[in-house]
């Protein structure tokens, strides 16, 4: 189906990869992109230099380490976009297939250091973490397997990529990660909806995954304190969530000021997943604003170009991956101002973190190479072609 649509129109005659590059990628959503990441080199300064006295490290231990991590991610999210639809389409599928890999063998390789969950492998100068590089393979090879599905005689696409989810989410489950595997859950249901299932189904697997909720409230003393927190009428002060809550209040309008911010010496995720605190403390709710419209408008610009696209598997591998990638951010910003239950995930290219940085610069990648402009991208491209006004 994608050759299909992709060799309708050729492009222009002689043109170089990189003028074509430029001229059809969504320049508005990169540039949104360095800004967030702008923004979580702003925030490192203030957030991370008392996690590095700490520890004995250099003040800027981090934000150098943060640079390095945001130089490749953002990299690889430019080399990537250049991908023509089937090479993304091949990315994704390898990407799935070592990822998962990597997340089956995690409790034979894999560390928790002291946090109580196995999700990471330690490389001596750093971590990375499969789930990260997983979701964006799982939802490019999940897209692939159910634009097929409405092949003629196609194989069973719905079906083996309910399977593929029920599969991962069990490891990851095992772990337990279930913040990963809600937004692997959610990205599956938003591309199953769009392929067209019926309404009651996707009902029915909501129904699902909140008896799965109440399950791991009930076997899990770790999941129950934090519902339990989050459902509390008053907030303990000393814990994350009372430190972050205060900071935003203290915040306001402008903030207290560059540097002045106290949170950051009180709370040991300052840097990665209560970073929006630090912003709001010391920036104010001016600063919260501009970075929620920076997400917001990546997920709008990449949602209305993908819907102008004729063929399915962009449209179901991109809104997937914008979704996702939206649903992260709302769900950071939500355990700070203490709207979710809290639960340990970064702000897209703004907090600090190797395998966060780089793997969210290869999801845009892919959704960038997938809503780029092509000759035939619109349907009336070929009433054009054929002299059709």
């Amino acid at each position: 189906m994608t050759e299909m649509v992709y060799g309708t129109v050729p492009p222009r005659p002689g043109e170089a990869v990189l003028p074509r590059w430029w001229r059809t990628v969504d320049k508005v959503s990169m540039g949104a992109v360095f800004a967030l990441f702008a923004f979580g080199l702003l925030l490192g300064f203030a957030a991370s230099i008392p996690l590095a006295e700490r520890n004995g490290l250099p003040p800027f231990h981090y934000v150098q380490r943060q640079v390095v991590f945001g130089i490749a991610g953002l990299g690889v999210m430019i080399v990537v976009s250049m991908l023509k639809v089937e090479q993304v389409r091949r990315l994704g599928v390898m990407l799935c297939g070592v990822a998962f890999v990597g997340l089956v063998l995690l409790p034979l390789f894999g560390t928790d250091f002291g946090k109580g969950a196995t999700r990471w492998y330690s490389i001596g100068f750093g971590s990375v973490q499969p789930a990260e590089f997983l979701k964006p393979g799982f939802v490019v090879l999940s897209a692939w397997l159910l634009a097929a599905s409405h092949d003629i005689n196609g194989p069973p696409g719905r079906t083996v990529s309910l399977a593929l989810t029920v599969t991962i989410l069990g490891f990851l489950v095992m772990q337990p990660d279930y913040g990963q595997a809600a937004l692997i859950l959610f990205a599956w249901l938003v591309m199953y909806f769009i392929a067209g299932a019926p309404m009651i189904l996707v009902l029915g697997l909501f129904g699902l995954a909140a008896a799965g909720g109440v399950v791991a409230y009930n076997m899990s003393a770790h999941v129950a304190s934090r519902i339990n927190g989050f459902l509390s009428p008053e907030v303990d002060p000393r814990t994350q969530l009372g430190y972050a809550t205060n900071a935003i209040r203290e915040g306001g309008l402008f903030g207290v000021g560059v540097g002045e911010g106290s949170v950051k010496w009180s709370l040991p995720d300052a840097h990665t997943d209560f970073i929006i605190a630090v912003a709001a403390e010391e920036y104010g709710l001016l600063m919260v604003v501009v970075i929620i419209g920076l997400y917001a408008t990546i997920t709008w610009r990449g949602l209305a170009r993908l819907s102008r696209d004729r063929d399915i598997f962009v449209r179901l591998a991109g809104s997937g991956l914008v979704l996702l990638f939206a649903a992260q951010a709302i769900i950071n910003m939500g355990v700070a101002v203490r709207l979710l239950p809290a639960k340990g995930m970064t702000l897209p290219f703004v907090s600090y973190g190797g395998s966060s940085l780089v793997a969210s610069g290869l999801a845009l990648g892919i959704l960038l190479a997938l809503s780029r402009e092509r000759p035939q991208h619109q349907i009336e491209d070929v009433f054009l072609r054929r002299g059709v006004r």
